[in-house]
């Protein structure tokens, strides 16, 4: 039964030594010459300003996570407009008021989003 999954032992090993590999040969290879000017943090080519510690407001989280729903709204919709002219009548009418059903509650996520202030910037 062992003799079964040789082979992907030896894949899977082979991938773990080429991984390490290609990792550590830039560190062997690669040139050595650190100076102060190397090591220093490079930010836009101007010296940084505070901690990288700095807390975002949650006002960004909330605007990425609305780009995220509209972003898959977008693609669940797709699909469904592709195969809405192949549709028989009667799958047509509920097909489209479960699409108007999908789209109402985005809109209703929207409009809480809008009168919580979370799209006004500051």
């Amino acid at each position: 039964m062992f003799e079964q999954y040789l082979p992907i032992i030896f894949v899977l090993g082979f991938a773990l030594i080429f991984a390490i590999l290609a990792i550590k040969s830039s560190s062997w290879i690669g040139p050595k010459k650190p100076n102060k000017e190397k090591l220093s943090t490079y930010e836009s080519g101007m010296e940084p300003v505070g901690t990288a510690r700095d807390k975002f407001s949650v006002k960004y989280y909330m605007v990425a996570v609305s780009f995220i729903v509209f972003d898959i709204e977008v693609v669940f919709l797709y699909p469904w407009a592709v195969s809405f002219l192949n549709l028989k009548p009667a799958e047509t009418v509920y097909s489209l008021i479960i699409a108007m059903i999908f789209i109402v509650i985005l809109i209703i996520g929207l409009l809480y989003e809008y009168k919580k202030g979370i799209l006004k910037w500051d």
